[in-house]
């Protein structure tokens, strides 16, 4: 079944064009002949547990690498700019703990600020903490964070060495109802283009476009309503 499609979203420049996209794992394949075109800022990709969503998000900063079809991400190879795609896409995982690298949040998000000298990288560290309204946690244990602090935490170290496009696999899923809300304001809120994996319909319906997946196949992609309504319908 072709996917259904809307409205040509805006342009960004480079954007995300995949041609027949597979990608096999372990002998499995998890994503079937993927074909689409993103270029607006906020786009959404939805879809049922294993259907595909997260194996396409890890393709766009070269977590994984396509084992069929072709593949750019602003401009870039995967397979052939693999470090520079990784310099220029920023990831976001669901569980912060596995991004968080240092025992404070000042010395994560220094750690970020490559090329800088200890004292700039700390000071500089201190300021972007300071603008994620986590300053006065900048040298507390990063294990005495709350989730939602942690997640901000994670959040300002990705962002700290200056991508330009953002990736976030399922972000809020593992924070409560306030969390979650302050999140996604953060994310939508980005001036760079952000790919944003969900399960929450309420904010991927504030993106610009959006991408559903099911059976490791695009079904739908363009207008988040339209492509949220075949979602619905098809979970009956």
């Amino acid at each position: 079944m072709r996917p259904e499609t809307a409205a040509e979203p805006r342009a960004t420049g480079g954007g995300i064009v995949a041609d027949g996209v597979g990608l096999t794992i372990d002998g499995r394949e998890v994503l079937h002949d993927v074909t689409l075109r993103l270029t607006a800022r906020r786009t959404a990709v939805i879809g049922a547990n294993g259907s595909g969503k997260s194996s396409f998000a890890r393709l766009l900063n070269g977590l994984r690498m396509p084992t069929a079809g072709a593949l750019s991400v602003l401009g870039l190879d995967p397979r052939r700019d693999a470090a520079a795609l990784r310099a220029r896409v920023g990831f976001v995982f669901t569980n912060p703990e596995a991004q968080i690298l240092m025992p404070t949040p000042a010395e994560d998000v220094a750690l970020s600020l490559r090329g800088l000298g200890r004292r700039e990288a700390d000071a500089r560290a201190r300021e972007i903490l300071a603008g994620h309204g986590l300053d006065a946690l900048a040298d507390v244990p990063a294990s005495a964070l709350s989730g939602g602090q942690r997640q901000l935490l994670a959040i300002a170290s990705v962002l700290a060495s200056g991508p330009a496009m953002l990736v976030a696999d399922e972000p809020t899923t593992l924070l409560d109802l306030r969390n979650a809300r302050r999140i996604g304001d953060l994310l939508l809120g980005l001036e760079i283009p952000v790919v944003l994996v969900t399960h929450d319909l309420e904010l991927a319906a504030r993106c610009e476009e959006a991408v559903l997946f099911q059976d490791g196949r695009v079904r739908a992609v363009g207008e988040p309503e339209t492509v949220i309504r075949t979602y619905r319908a098809e979970c009956g």
